[in-house]
């Protein structure tokens, strides 16, 4: 979904995984739901804060958006995005 006057599109939760190195990352990456652009998000495993919450879409500026190019990827995650839209509300904490 995007907005004209913001130029922002909902992306939604499509995979949650954690770095092999040593920065205590976990990444997360959005999709939109035709798996052709995403939005990756990386979060500290340790942090100041106790709030963190992980929503199931996220509205981001269409600038911050990567491409999709693998085709099998794109599939994967447009069908896994468009499940989330169809079973979460965008503020659902996941």
């Amino acid at each position: 979904m995007a907005s004209a006057a913001t130029d922002t599109v909902r992306v939604w939760l499509v995979e949650r995984t954690y770095s092999d190195d040593e920065q205590n990352l976990i990444i997360l990456t959005y999709a939109t739901t035709d798996g052709e652009r995403y939005f990756r998000k990386e979060r500290a495993l340790t942090s100041f804060t106790d709030v963190r919450d992980t929503t199931a879409a996220v509205d981001v500026e269409s600038d911050n958006l990567g491409a999709v190019d693998d085709p099998d990827l794109r599939e994967q995650y447009a069908a896994e995005a468009r499940r989330m839209a169809e079973v979460h509300d965008p503020d659902d904490v996941i």
